[in-house]
């Protein structure tokens, strides 16, 4: 009795405790709103499991409530029922059934795996991107173009992307929701290909699927689908001449702190994420949202200045050196460096 009271204080707290839960859920990473072919295929397979698995459940739940409705033991009934063990038929039945469920499943599956396998990498059509695994960071490299950019991939709207995918560390795995199925950048030299399309403009949300470190979660990228004239005018932008502080002090303060792993346009190292455009991208350190509204997320420069004081509590365990404490910057250099970022956008 006791046991039984505890049990139901528990159930509505249980049920409240899942709703709750329930609405966790961030809808731009939800594999339930594909918006790409292998997404949609993906999403296909999920929805014809589920209904034979529906099917298989009303069955066989309709046939126990026939049985125990229909053969229920009688009053007064003492006898042993007619056993059907051996029964050839039924066997044949309840093994030959399960097979075509497994045929009806696999025929689509393996038709849409070999499908996902497709790298269109010799399509002189497909953009083909080279793609970097990093703690915690994602490089993207356009071979055809000469362009190298970081946490934002832009693609054309409707176009082939050939992917390359490979890690300069640990284990990654590249994986955008709404457009595809994961896949795993491998740290023993292995490169991976596969591609995917983005059929409408917009902007997807993409995750490092693979636990690699402390800030594993904290690996996002956002993949912009653009029309052509956009993506042209994007490359265009992205070959430009370096655009570097007009103060010189400043411009000198950059170069020395941050171009020795970072690049802007033709100037610096590119060990470190590329930072031309900065101003433009969707989120600082791919987690901190770039939001003028303060709906979602900070203004760009509020973001960048956390990101600059404390990099480490943002995405503990990264790699980059403290702007402070092991580059030696002033607050008031940090918050010029900011602000030149903040400003520094594509046209």
């Amino acid at each position: 009795m006791i046991t039984w009271q505890g049990g139901k204080r528990l159930l509505p707290m249980t049920a409240a405790l899942g709703l709750i839960l329930a609405g966790c859920g961030r809808e731009d990473l939800s594999v339930l709103r594909p918006q790409g072919p292998a997404a949609e295929s993906s999403f296909d397979l999920m929805k014809l499991s589920i209904t034979i698995m529906i099917a298989v459940l009303l069955i066989v739940f309709s046939i126990a409530a026939y049985v125990l409705v229909k053969f229920r033991r009688k009053p007064g009934r003492r006898e042993i029922p007619v056993q059907v063990e051996g029964n050839f038929k039924l066997e044949v039945v309840w093994t030959v059934i399960p097979l075509i469920l497994v045929v009806i499943l696999a025929v689509p599956t393996v038709k849409a795996v070999f499908a996902a396998g497709n790298d269109h990498a010799d399509d002189p059509d497909a953009v083909k991107v080279k793609v970097t695994g990093h703690q915690y960071w994602w490089e993207f490299e356009y071979t055809d173009y000469g362009v190298k950019t970081a946490q934002d991939l832009v693609i054309p709207a409707g176009k082939d992307i050939a992917f390359e995918l490979r890690t300069a560390d640990v284990l990654h795995s590249f994986w955008v929701p709404s457009l595809s199925g994961k896949i795993d950048t491998n740290p023993d030299g292995t490169v991976n290909r596969f591609s995917f399309s983005a059929p409408n403009e917009g902007v997807y949300r993409g995750k490092c699927a693979e636990l690699c470190g402390p800030s594993h979660g904290f690996m996002e990228f956002k993949v912009k689908s653009v029309s052509e004239a956009e993506f042209e005018q994007w490359l265009a932008s992205m070959k430009a001449p370096a655009v570097l502080p007009e103060d010189p002090q400043l411009a000198e303060t950059f170069r020395s702190a941050c171009l020795r792993c970072h690049a802007v346009g033709d100037q610096g190292l590119a060990v470190g994420p590329d930072l031309t455009g900065f101003g433009s991208r969707e989120s600082v350190a791919g987690i901190l949202l770039n939001d003028d509204t303060g709906a979602d997320g900070a203004p760009i420069l509020e973001n960048i200045q956390t990101w600059l004081r404390d990099p480490e509590s943002v995405k503990p365990g990264n790699t980059m050196p403290d702007p402070k404490a092991d580059l030696g910057l002033t607050d008031a250099e940090i918050d010029g460096i900011a602000e030149y970022l903040a400003g520094y956008t594509l046209e």
